[in-house]
């Protein structure tokens, strides 16, 4: 029997030498790896890296925030203007409405003393009447002859140049004054002469006198509601020097607003002394002695807004009367929803201030002297002061309102 004996496959591989290639393998296989990506070119790299960017921003576009809140800002606030036009119209148109119902109910008025005379037909061709920008009332007296003139020969026109500024500029202008005490007589005769030679007096209902300012200025805005639509009506002083085309032009800036009123603001102190000039009776309703009215324009020349006008007129029977006239239209507003408007340019000083400004191009709306509550002498330096402060005879023609 023969012995057995360990077999070896024929030219076989050792188990040994399998493992050892098998590991040599790995770690070239490593070594070649890393080699491959230190030598890549790192510009194809952030190329594709690149063009991955690019892909993801056109699927995602990147927004500028910054700008997109800019324009929405801008909308917003575009917005917010429009709406507060919308509500100034509004307010204005309501404001209209109302002044319309007044003006019916001031025609029902009786027309005994104090109230303006208003007929039937006046009222029923209310709507017929032509648009304008201000009706003036300059106020006067049955001794201010030669002051009307001095105003006639200077900043107000005469003829058909009166005629004209109220057709093509919307603006009326009337001496403004009452009657005597005994109608009918010679100061009244006088005043009948002078219309028919001028035609550019408003006769009031009122029995005239320095005492009853308060009352006639309460009855001139009465009467020029009733009679003229304007958007303002204007209480002038007939010794004051006015450029026409200023004021028109500062008015116009404020059409669109309701309750307007309109002048050099001032707070004077209240004189309780009896004796001394616009000394006030009533000053104990004002506190302690020493203390000061309240805000308001000066007498000399204010405007206000057709629906404060119409709001005196309907209310003049229940309106109090201070002494002074000034203060007394300023009282009426107190408590309502009136705009104040400080307009320094109606009050320039003669004649320094006021030629200055002229020659600067930039001329006063109203001039005066305020140690005369007035121009000092005005009959007799009218026309010195119309040459050096005034805006130009034509300035008017050619200012579009």
């Amino acid at each position: 029997m023969a012995l057995s004996r360990t077999q070896r496959p024929g030219n076989g591989v050792s188990t040994r030498w399998v493992s050892f290639f098998c590991i040599a393998s790995f770690f070239l296989g490593v070594l070649v790896v890393n080699r491959f990506w230190t030598d890549s070119d790192p510009v194809k790299i952030n190329e594709a890296s690149s063009l991955q960017k690019h892909r993801r921003k056109e699927a995602h576009p990147s927004v500028n925030c910054d700008k997109d809140a800019s324009v929405q800002e801008g909308e917003i606030l575009y917005q917010v203007s429009q709406t507060h036009d919308v509500i100034m119209t509004l307010d204005k148109t309501i404001s209209s409405l109302e002044v319309q119902l007044a003006a019916a109910r001031a025609g029902k008025v009786d027309s005994g003393e104090g109230s303006p005379m208003v007929t039937k037909s006046g009222i029923e061709n209310l709507k017929e009447r032509p648009k304008l920008l201000f009706v003036m009332g300059i106020i006067t007296s049955f001794s201010s002859r030669k002051r009307r003139d001095s105003i006639r020969e200077t900043w107000m026109p005469q003829g058909e140049d009166l005629t004209r500024l109220e057709k093509e500029k919307g603006m009326v202008m009337r001496f403004v004054i009452g009657h005597s005490a005994s109608p009918g007589g010679v100061l009244d005769h006088a005043i009948d002469a002078e219309e028919e030679q001028h035609k550019d007096f408003l006769r009031l209902n009122h029995i005239e006198g320095y005492h009853e300012l308060s009352s006639k200025t309460q009855i001139y805005f009465s009467t020029a509601v009733a009679k003229w639509d304007a958007d303002f009506y204007i209480k002038v002083d007939d010794d004051i020097h006015v450029n026409l085309g200023m004021v028109g032009s500062t008015l116009a800036r404020h059409r669109s607003k309701p309750r307007v009123y309109m002048g050099c603001m001032k707070s004077g102190p209240v004189l309780a002394q009896k004796g001394v000039k616009y000394h006030e009776p009533e000053f104990w309703k004002f506190g302690e002695e020493g203390n000061k009215y309240f805000r308001h324009a000066t007498g000399q020349i204010y405007a206000v807004s057709k629906d404060l006008a119409t709001y005196i007129s309907i209310n003049r029977h229940i309106l109090h009367r201070y002494a002074n006239e000034d203060v007394s239209l300023g009282s009426w507003f107190i408590g309502l929803d009136v705009e104040h408007i400080d307009e320094r340019s109606l009050c320039c000083g003669t004649l320094m201030d006021c030629e200055w400004k002229a020659q600067a191009g930039n001329p006063c709306g109203a001039s005066f002297d305020w140690s005369c509550s007035g121009i000092c002498k005005s009959a007799e330096r009218m026309k010195e002061v119309h040459q050096r402060c005034g805006e130009g005879d034509e300035a008017i023609w050619h200012t579009s309102f």
